[in-house]
């Protein structure tokens, strides 16, 4: 079964690129994306891998600045010539399934999200904008939605990461989806049962990641010490709210990541989030989680087992939260134990069976 990847940029290791990473090992083929960080992928899972980009390659500094270049997403995108592959396998959370395809070829897309900036947060995405700014991205990300809309009929098959995206493929496209969670490293990440008096968040530093909720909450409580990992254009608007109980510490790999999972006394995670892979993975080193009580976290975390769910993005909901957790005892055995559920074995036999029962039935129905 000859087929190509397609995948929406290769600048930096997340969750969306560990799972790309899983799928990569089911199905070896050539990646087809809008542009790569060249260092980054030479180091990375996909060093071997047969990379095609995009003109937006060739534009100065574009793997630093790829963000500011949305408009020009639909036509890079667009100029693939993927007519050789039988099988199209797009893993997409911006235009990534908006690659053409002919009526010959199978095209399954693994959607992380449908667009988050073109549909349910462009208010949170504008927010903050001067009025001329902010009339100028509206019209840019409403021309995007457009175009996602109207690419949808690209896609055979949908294939959600969470139930919660299922729901948002069916209310925003019309269409059904099946759900196949992503993977966790749980081989890579070491349980703790020893908690030491800090707690951690790890994220990009974009708006919906509300990194800003949890420093700011902790500036409320000095008592308490919060450290954070990642980095992102977000960053000094974040730091601005942090007390001198706030740690920052950056982009780190994964092995420090998860050594101070392992350490930490609870994890923090205030995202309405799709899915949220970094949830399981702090739950593999024995660490319960506070998170937000939306989106996919309610498919990841056992409530009163594995953390708990605070209701409300503000600082006092979350406090409150944390009033909660220190109140009650949690069993690192039963946090790992969840992780496993969600292994990268697990979602390699599940993907796999899945895209080869559709290549099948295409067939079997031609025949």
């Amino acid at each position: 079964m000859e087929s190509a990847l397609v995948y929406d940029w290769l600048v930096t290791m997340g969750g969306g690129e560990k799972t790309l990473a899983a799928i990569y090992e089911v199905f070896p083929s050539p990646i087809y994306t809008l542009l790569q960080r060249k260092v980054w992928v030479a180091q990375s899972p996909f060093k071997e891998a047969e990379i095609h980009t995009s003109f937006l390659q060739n534009l100065p500094f574009s793997d630093q600045y790829y963000r500011q270049l949305l408009p020009l997403f639909p036509r890079a995108i667009g100029q693939f010539d993927l007519s050789a592959y039988p099988v199209v396998i797009s893993v997409s959370h911006a235009v990534a399934r908006g690659v053409r395809v002919h009526p010959d070829q199978l095209h399954l897309c693994y959607c992380y999200t449908p667009m988050r900036y073109a549909w349910d947060l462009m208010e949170q995405y504008l927010e903050g904008m001067a009025p001329l700014k902010r009339m100028l991205a509206q019209k840019i990300l409403l021309k995007m939605r457009a175009w996602d809309a109207a690419s949808v009929s690209n896609v055979d098959h949908f294939i959600a990461i969470s139930a919660f995206v299922a729901e948002r493929i069916r209310r925003i496209y019309g269409r059904e989806a099946d759900v196949i969670y992503p993977p966790v490293d749980t081989d890579q990440i070491a349980m703790g049962e020893r908690k030491e008096d800090f707690y951690l968040t790890v994220s990009r530093m974009v708006p919906y990641k509300r990194i800003d909720l949890i420093v700011e909450s902790f500036a409320h409580t000095p008592e308490r010490k919060l450290v954070v990992i990642g980095e992102g254009p977000e960053m000094a608007r974040i730091r601005a709210k942090a007390g001198p109980n706030v740690e920052f510490l950056g982009h780190q790999k994964d092995a420090v990541v998860y050594d101070y999972m392992r350490r930490a006394r609870g994890f923090i995670f205030a995202a309405e989030e799709d899915f949220g892979i970094v949830v399981l993975e702090a739950q593999a080193a024995g660490t319960p989680v506070i998170a937000f009580g939306r989106g996919g976290a309610l498919e990841t975390v056992v409530d009163g087992q594995t953390g708990l769910f605070f209701s409300e993005q503000s600082p006092k909901s979350l406090l409150e939260a944390l009033e909660r957790f220190e109140r009650m005892e949690f069993d690192p055995n039963l946090a790992r134990a969840q992780a496993l559920r969600f292994s990268r074995e697990r979602f390699k036999q599940e993907f796999r069976q899945l895209i080869e029962n559709q290549y099948e039935s295409r067939h079997s129905s031609r025949r």
